[in-house]
């Protein structure tokens, strides 16, 4: 699997230096799952989705929603398991990181991500 940094280009912060990218039906259908814990820096980048579930995680999870120019367009804080985001068309992507990771990057809303 792919593993990429993605900054928030518009704030100057690193969003995550240890992205895996879930670009196929099997990464991004199991994701997170088995995961216990979630280190600083860490994430996965699901491409394409419109949104993302925690059913069957362990672990609480922020989620940052990317439409297909990197921009941040949904943002969901302290996802806990056995959850689903709302459904977005605006949505290409999201990026699913560490609980507090939103806060702790200052990411919002219409900021422009990139990715190395």
């Amino acid at each position: 699997m792919q593993i990429v940094k993605i900054k928030n280009t518009t704030r100057n912060t690193v969003i995550g230096n240890n992205i895996h990218v879930a670009d196929t039906s099997f990464t991004r259908v199991f994701g997170l799952l088995g995961k216990l814990k979630l280190d600083a820096g860490s994430g996965l980048w699901i491409r394409p989705s419109s949104g993302v579930h925690t059913f069957g995680m362990a672990i609480t999870i922020d989620v940052i929603g990317l439409d297909r120019q990197l921009r941040v367009v949904k943002l969901w804080h302290n996802l806990v398991p056995f959850r689903v985001t709302s459904v977005s068309f605006k949505l290409n992507s999201a990026i699913e990181l560490r609980m507090g990771e939103i806060a702790a990057t200052g990411t919002q809303l219409g900021d422009i991500l990139s990715v190395e």
